[in-house]
């Protein structure tokens, strides 16, 4: 069976996406529920030298619709400084995501299959092609920060399970 470059990026995204977007909704939920301030959650890192929780969120954005963004237009660039959003405007930063890369269709990323996609850092360029950038870079970041804002929400005390990670499986019909 072979698998498209949609199928293995688009809807991967769009499954973890909302999966994030849940397990922040039920880390506002428990903040609510037990008087913490989302602000100190905003601000946590698992340890001292790791980026804290805003930074995880801002990278799951980057490495879903700033990964297909470069797909499409053979480009990745750093985003920069970003701003210190706080946890509602994380929230929506997820969603916004997520309704973007659901407005794609697979005829709007498959023709990207084998094109060229460049990494730039300062004076360094990556080359990839669109598979080996989206299976070697883009999916494994966008896991390790989705696991990482996970994995701060349950250090906080937030009671979610693998199932709110995994988000809602694509069972056959």
């Amino acid at each position: 069976m072979a698998i498209s470059l949609y199928d293995a990026s688009v809807t991967c995204y769009l499954q973890t996406l909302a999966a994030v977007s849940g397990f922040l909704e039920k880390g506002l939920a428990h903040c609510r529920d037990n008087g913490i301030d989302p602000a100190e959650i905003v601000e946590t890192r698992i340890v001292a030298d790791m980026r804290p929780f805003r930074f995880q969120i801002h990278s799951v954005v980057f490495h879903s619709a700033g990964a297909i963004e470069a797909i499409r237009s053979g480009v990745l660039r750093l985003p920069g400084e970003r701003p210190a959003h706080d946890y509602a405007a994380l929230q929506a930063l997820v969603v916004e995501a997520h309704d973007s890369l659901a407005k794609l269709t697979p005829e709007d990323i498959n023709p990207r299959e084998g094109a060229e996609v460049v990494f730039e850092v300062r004076d360094t360029k990556r080359l990839f092609t669109a598979e080996g950038f989206l299976l070697s870079f883009s999916l494994p970041n966008f896991h390790f920060h989705a696991t990482t804002a996970y994995d701060i929400l349950r250090a906080k005390g937030v009671p979610l399970g693998k199932r709110d990670y995994m988000g809602a499986l694509r069972l056959k019909n």
